[in-house]
């Protein structure tokens, strides 16, 4: 799946051609896209930097074109990005899937988060994905070579007991149910006798409840740190680094 015809849906619509009629210096600095490869809720979101404003106007795609206003981090100007990527869409699952492979890791990529950037005139990709054995995989791949450059596994549940630092993208609650809980071929079946008492319910729900609320801030989060011109998966290692550079 290329990139290309994202741009040219947006291209053609109401309401880019307001935008760019209002703001024609705005160029493009970032595409973030969720693949759900298993309830099909897919994301496609192009953003656009406006110099005039030292902002970010972030195009979703689906369901319909809607357009969000973002405020920058710094006040350093993003890099412009060439949307045309040798890595398509649709074969990021498969070069995440070898590379996991390699490493021993069997289990099954659930969703994909993608976020991609040019850094220093180089095209990456920064993916963090949603595996069945609740555990997230977060790498690095570089849109020239088409190869992994970073790769780290944790668990889902980490990511909750860390925040900040859970980058998982845009997930309502029924998404963060089919993450947390296993499927329902992997569990007993309900026809089966397994009490569970409403206590134990009510407590699962409020656990459920914790981790959506934590997902969506940190989601805020994850978009207006992927408008930086280094961002890094690894939030911790990224902000090291920037204040290395400072001292």
């Amino acid at each position: 799946m290329k990139i290309e015809p994202f741009i040219k849906k947006l291209n053609s619509s109401t309401e880019y051609k307001d935008f760019i009629g209002k703001n024609p210096n705005s160029y493009i600095v970032a595409g973030f896209f969720i693949m759900d490869f298993e309830d099909n809720n897919s994301l496609h979101q192009i953003d656009y930097y406006i110099p005039k404003h030292k902002k970010v106007a972030a195009f979703t795609l689906e369901p319909k074109i809607t357009i969000q206003m973002m405020e920058l981090m710094n006040e350093k100007a993003p890099e412009k990005l060439d949307l045309k990527t040798k890595v398509d869409l649709d074969t990021l699952q498969g070069i995440i899937d070898d590379e996991m492979k390699n490493r021993g890791i069997s289990e099954n990529i659930r969703k994909i988060i993608a976020i991609l950037q040019s850094i220093k005139g180089k095209k990456m990709w920064n993916i963090s994905c949603v595996l069945s054995g609740m555990s997230i995989i977060k790498a690095h791949v570089d849109d020239d070579s088409q190869t992994v450059l970073k790769m780290e596994k944790s668990s889902i549940m980490d990511y909750v007991k860390k925040v900040p630092g859970a980058q998982l993208g845009s997930l309502n609650n029924a998404q963060v149910q089919a993450q947390v809980q296993p499927n329902q071929s992997q569990t007993e079946q309900p026809q089966q006798n397994t009490k569970i008492s409403k206590e134990q319910i009510k407590e699962q729900i409020d656990k459920l409840n914790k981790v959506e609320e934590t997902i969506e801030l940190e989601k805020k989060k994850l978009e207006k740190f992927l408008k930086e011109p280094e961002t890094q998966i690894d939030n911790s290692e990224s902000k090291s680094k920037k204040k290395a550079k400072k001292k």
